[in-house]
């Protein structure tokens, strides 16, 4: 590769294999530094090819422009960022029309910030602006009205204004300026979406390196993991962990142990670990923006034929869907792996939703492709090489109370899976074994 193809800006399309990644090699942890001695993550290649790639998702709809509000979609097209306080304040928003570059209003001062850092966006399009901010400021205000009729004219300018307006998420209040305004809303989540389904090669860098830290939380884990010890005592001090190690989001820690197991609750309390418990771990965080969704399940000392067997299902459900994993496999495929709802214990595949659930990492935690029972038997989606996503199996015990909870990582490569989550899972880890 000479220099000029390994530096070059060339847009590719939805669908293109990133032509500097090397399918064969070992995905490498390449650390938290930049460093002259070594190729790392390039981030102006990585902002140069998420453009592209949500340039030409909205070539290839039928909009003429993409209205962001998600802040994980305004990320990936602008590369602005102003902390995870912004997450759910609907304060942020962009715009990109036809084939121009982005415009992005911020909150206050954080757009003087671009103008001033960013030097991949134009300055003349960085700017200050706020709607609702959930509603606090009403609509009666006007500011939705001024954006709307400005965005309608920014529309007209490039030249598609009569297109629909593929709009991710808003304020209702919003969406009813935008139509007063003249303009024609759509759904643009499924356009951002497609963009964001095949990841390059910093992408998986930065993924593999969020997936490292884990990693590291969870040998953290089996070491403290004793009698006298809290679930949110776990919980902190993997924050803590995660937080020194250069996280730039711990956005859940799932800590959940003995009878609390089966149904499983999604969070955390102040239940004292004891002898013989059965306890699962679910670690979501992010490295630059990049996501894990990364479970583990252990015991305290000891463990019971019951609990045993819990884990060895769900691990072989686990490993027969991995081993699915290639190219050209479609997500039903996957899905008709796992066991049917009602075999453990639920009344459909919607009560049992997320619990044998395959899901996409990124910017966000749910990307393409979701993969489960409720949705892809009948709505199949192809498995690309590229993807990035996460295969998680749960696993209720016979005692009626314990359960086995285990998730993995993957990479799609061009000729089958690579797993990025290295903490030990084959078998059920015993942690302080009496």
């Amino acid at each position: 590769m000479t220099l000029t193809t390994a530096l070059s800006p060339r847009i590719l399309r939805p669908g293109d294999i990133d032509p500097n990644w090397r399918w064969d090699k070992h995905i490498p942890a390449l650390g938290h530094t930049a460093v002259d001695f070594e190729r790392r993550v390039d981030h102006d290649r990585l902002r140069r090819y998420r453009l592209s790639r949500a340039k030409a998702a909205l070539k290839n709809s039928n909009c003429g422009a993409l209205l962001l509000f998600d802040v994980n979609n305004i990320r990936y097209v602008t590369g602005t960022k102003i902390g995870e306080w912004e997450r759910d304040k609907m304060c942020r928003f962009s715009l990109l029309a036809a084939d121009e570059e982005p415009f992005v209003w911020d909150f206050g001062s954080a757009a003087v910030h671009h103008r001033e850092y960013c030097d991949w966006l134009d300055p003349d399009r960085c700017l200050a602006g706020v709607v609702g901010m959930r509603g606090t400021i009403p609509p009666s205000f006007g500011l939705m009205k001024h954006y709307a009729q400005e965005i309608y004219a920014l529309l007209k300018k490039a030249g598609v204004a009569d297109m629909p307006v593929g709009v991710d998420y808003a304020e209702t209040a919003m969406f009813m300026a935008l139509q007063e305004a003249g303009i024609k809303v759509v759904d643009g989540q499924q356009i951002m979406l497609s963009a964001r389904e095949i990841k390059n090669v910093d992408e998986i860098h930065l993924l593999n390196q969020a997936a490292s830290m884990v990693d590291g939380v969870y040998h953290m884990i089996w070491e403290e993991l004793k009698p006298g010890i809290r679930e949110n005592d776990i919980v902190a001090m993997a924050n803590k962990m995660l937080y020194e190690m250069g996280s730039d989001d711990v956005e859940a820690i799932n800590a959940i142990s003995g009878e609390r197991c089966s149904p499983h609750p999604h969070n955390f309390t102040d239940r004292l670990f004891r002898p013989g418990d059965q306890a699962f771990f679910d670690i979501l965080q992010s490295y630059q923006g990049y996501r894990t969704c990364y479970y583990r399940t252990f015991n305290i000392g000891r463990s019971t034929p019951a609990q045993v067997d819990a884990y060895v299902k769900a691990r072989d459900w686990l490993d027969a869907a991995i081993a699915l994993i290639k190219p050209g496999v479609t997500t039903d495929k996957v899905a008709a792996v796992w066991p049917a709802a009602e075999s453990y214990g639920f009344p459909n595949e919607l009560a049992a939703f997320g619990l044998q659930f395959g899901h996409g990492l990124g910017l966000a935690l749910h990307e393409r492709p979701i993969i489960s029972r409720a949705v892809s038997l009948e709505n199949p989606m192809e498995i690309q090489t590229g993807m990035v996503f996460a295969l998680e199996t749960y696993c209720p015990a016979t005692d009626g109370y314990s359960a086995a909870r285990i998730e993995e990582e993957v990479v799609v490569t061009d000729k089958g899976c690579q797993v990025i989550s290295l903490f030990p899972a084959e078998e059920l880890p015993i942690a302080n074994r009496y």
